[in-house]
């Protein structure tokens, strides 16, 4: 039970850890920092992972000189993209089906009105 308490206490405040993980790994943080973002923005059971201040996190310690800043330009950008992406055909794939399963108490008006157009203002 600890393991499980400390495992969900690193990932939420893992920007906090960031400075850990870079002294730890390295290089590797890259990939650490790439997933974290990824399945922030890609998959929709992760929206709890702390995508905004690690970010911040990142980027302070990129100033320090301990990432490179365009590197995590690239990649983070690259992993927001790819998520985003992830997660759109995800809802096209599976949307339909999860909204007429019985058991998820999903309300077919709300799913119609943000299917409308907006009115256009003038």
């Amino acid at each position: 039970m600890d393991i499980i308490k400390f495992l969900i206490d690193f990932i939420i405040h893992i920007d906090v850890h960031l400075g850990q993980i870079i002294s730890t790994y390295g290089l590797a943080t890259y990939i650490v920092l790439f997933l974290i973002i990824f399945m922030e923005t890609g998959l929709v059971f992760t929206p709890f992972l702390p995508g905004d201040s690690l970010l911040f996190a990142a980027g302070a310690f990129a100033a320090l000189g301990s990432l490179n800043i365009w590197v995590l330009f690239i990649l983070l950008s690259f992993a927001a993209i790819l998520g985003d992406t992830a997660n759109y055909w995800i809802g096209y794939f599976f949307g339909k089906k999860i909204v007429a399963h019985p058991k998820i108490p999903i309300d077919e008006g709300h799913i119609e009105e943000t299917q409308k157009l907006p009115a256009l203002e003038e």
